[in-house]
């Protein structure tokens, strides 16, 4: 069981009787009341965000998440195919709303981490930093800086980035999945 000050973001928990991801915790004090910790939930199962105040008595249960390597394979009509990590006979499908906005980095063939709750695997990781080719970019126009010097390219999975003028079509990106910015150009030459 976890005290109302320990239910902090990235942690796993048990509300109304689902698992919901803790998105964000903050503990405060309201004049001379008791603390209290307002955090925002979202559903692992429904996706749905709730906003709750935990009071100072009040214990939740910690979810019981495993995480096991899955496959991605491909996409087609908003199922998204995935199959166990050394065995692609065994494929199964996931929907987009499960996904979230992650699915825009999802490259066939990569290993992602699934989060399994009971039989159900309910959300996937990938990891905070992906390298992705990018397909389309415009020139970078010399002395352009009044956006601050950066233009917006699309990546060989279909998202949309904003990278500096320097990037051109053929750059290999590490792009930060859970923010979806661009943090550096992979040198390709090594």
């Amino acid at each position: 069981m976890l005290e109302y000050n320990e239910i902090t973001v990235r942690k796993y928990i048990i509300f109304e009787g689902e698992p919901y991801e803790v998105l964000a915790s903050h503990v405060f004090r309201k004049q001379q009341r008791k603390p209290v910790n307002a955090t925002k939930l979202r559903g692992m199962i429904n996706g749905r965000i709730v906003e709750y105040s935990f009071h100072q008595n009040e214990k939740v249960e910690e979810a019981d998440i495993t995480k096991k390597d899955i496959k991605y394979m491909y996409n087609s009509r908003e199922e998204y195919w995935f199959s166990e990590e050394h065995d692609p006979s065994k494929r199964f499908k996931l929907e987009a709303d499960l996904l979230g906005n992650q699915v825009k980095y999802l490259k066939p063939n990569s290993l992602v981490e699934a989060m399994v709750f009971g039989d159900e695997i309910v959300g996937i990781k990938l990891p905070i930093k992906v390298e992705l080719k990018v397909t389309e970019a415009a020139p970078g126009i010399k002395g352009d800086t009044a956006k601050g010097g950066m233009k917006m390219v699309t990546l060989e999975t279909g998202a949309n980035v904003n990278a500096p003028l320097f990037i051109n079509e053929g750059d290999v990106l590490r792009i930060n999945t859970e923010t979806g910015d661009y943090v550096d150009r992979v040198d390709s030459r090594k």
